[in-house]
């Protein structure tokens, strides 16, 4: 199981790195057509008026799933900012508290968050909501994305909450410190 979980962990980080890949890619073509239009422009002194359609919105569409997609791998991998100010000098059986209480807590509002995102997913489906850019795309398609990030982001949580209740450390604590 743990090998399944780890895998799914970076799967949706690579699709996060997958999704900044393609904003890149995007913008760099509609730069690359503003420079064609300019030289157009500067040659014959008339604009050919090159466009990537919506392409600021299917950016957009990106980076909402890089984001989401992002978050489970980053909790693995210790990159969250956590505010560690209040348990940094407490130990044992205090510190197995809060941890508890804070991995379960994420887990319980992360799930919520899950919940309702893909219940917004179904409902967007049902009414076939368009998005209002140059190219009406289905809104669930860009929206699954981030249900299926919260998701893998609930399923990290409740792992982490499951690891600190069997008395071990969190993944995301010794990877802070510089640790394995």
């Amino acid at each position: 199981m743990r090998t399944f979980l780890d895998a799914l962990y970076r799967l949706s980080g690579a699709f996060a790195a997958l999704c900044l890949i393609a904003i890149c890619t995007i913008v760099l073509l509609q730069v690359g057509a503003n420079l064609i239009d300019a030289v157009a422009a500067a040659v014959t002194g008339t604009a050919i008026g090159l466009v990537i359609p919506s392409y600021a919105e299917f950016a957009g569409f990106f980076l909402a799933a890089a984001s989401f997609f992002a978050l489970a791998y980053t909790l693995r991998t210790g990159g969250h900012i956590r505010v560690t100010l209040f348990i940094q000098k407490m130990t044992g059986l205090p510190r197995r508290i809060v941890e508890i209480w804070c991995t379960g807590t994420g887990a319980a509002m992360a799930g919520y968050l899950a919940y309702y995102l893909v219940l917004l997913v179904v409902e967007s489906w049902e009414y076939n909501d368009l998005s209002t850019g140059m190219v009406a795309i289905p809104i669930w398609i860009p929206q699954l994305p981030m249900a299926l990030g919260v998701i893998v982001l609930t399923i990290s949580l409740t792992d982490e909450f499951l690891r600190v209740l069997r008395g071990l450390p969190p993944s995301y604590e010794g990877l802070e410190s510089g640790e394995g």
